[in-house]
């Protein structure tokens, strides 16, 4: 099977993040970039998927020249190949995808796999964005997954307050939740090998957002607690701060 992840280059989680002095993007000094969560278990489909049955698993990124570290972490864990799609200036995630959709519309792909969403813009758009350009299947927030020799595809997705069963063929795009597997570790073998396995640069077409960054700032400090009064007695004072203080009702 020729299989596809696509991949983002994030922030750790753990990072402490700053507004950049343009006042529309994050200050990246001292901030550790990684590969985004949710494309580990993308990436783990994928390589279950060529363990069942077969082909390769090429890794897909857009980004600068710093998006080649993170395609070697999905090296490491044992993808085959990667695509650099190369570009210095950000893309939203309509952008994001037509780049991504270009590079594989001519590659013949059965299973194109992503996160379900990246934890910096929390956009939850790409995948079904590629699969629209691509005219292909999507399933997106899939925590369980089966894919026979035939392409038939049995995915069920969570929805709020349960699950829902799909049944599709491939080709498809697959967007990965939190559960559907147990991303491996890279071993040394692996690190290793990830050194000298091939990443191929593709230069995208030019592009222009179809969204524009204003203005980025960082959450307001939290105001302390204030106790307006005991039971009922307190509601009518509660309403009135909540109507013509906080501004919520």
């Amino acid at each position: 099977m020729n299989i596809f992840v696509c991949i983002s280059h994030v922030p750790d989680t753990t990072a402490r993040i700053l507004v950049g002095g343009d006042g529309k993007s994050i200050d990246p000094s001292g901030v550790t970039f990684i590969l985004n969560p949710y494309d580990e278990f993308g990436v783990e489909a994928g390589l279950l998927l060529k363990e069942a049955h077969g082909g390769d698993v090429t890794v897909v990124c857009v980004g600068g020249d710093e998006v080649k570290e993170t395609i070697r972490k999905a090296f490491a864990m044992g993808a085959d190949k990667g695509i650099h799609i190369k570009t210095a200036s950000a893309r939203d995630s309509f952008g994001v995808a037509r780049a991504i959709a270009d590079v594989l519309k001519d590659r013949s792909a059965d299973a194109v796999f992503c996160g379900r969403q990246s934890i910096d813009y929390d956009g939850w758009q790409v995948p079904g964005l590629i699969a629209e350009m691509l005219g292909i299947s999507s399933v997106t927030a899939v925590s369980s997954l089966t894919i026979d020799a035939g392409g038939a595809v049995t995915a069920e997705r969570d929805i709020e307050g349960g699950k829902e069963t799909i049944v599709t063929a491939l080709p498809a795009v697959i967007a990965a939740q939190k559960g559907l597997n147990n991303p491996r570790y890279p071993k040394l073998q692996g690190i290793m090998a990830a050194k000298k396995k091939p990443i191929e640069e593709i230069e995208p077409a030019p592009f222009e957002n179809r969204v524009r960054v204003v203005e980025m700032t960082k959450p307001p400090i939290k105001a302390a607690g204030r106790i307006v009064g005991q039971g009922a007695d307190a509601v009518p004072e509660l309403v009135k701060l909540l109507h013509e203080e906080a501004k919520v009702i």
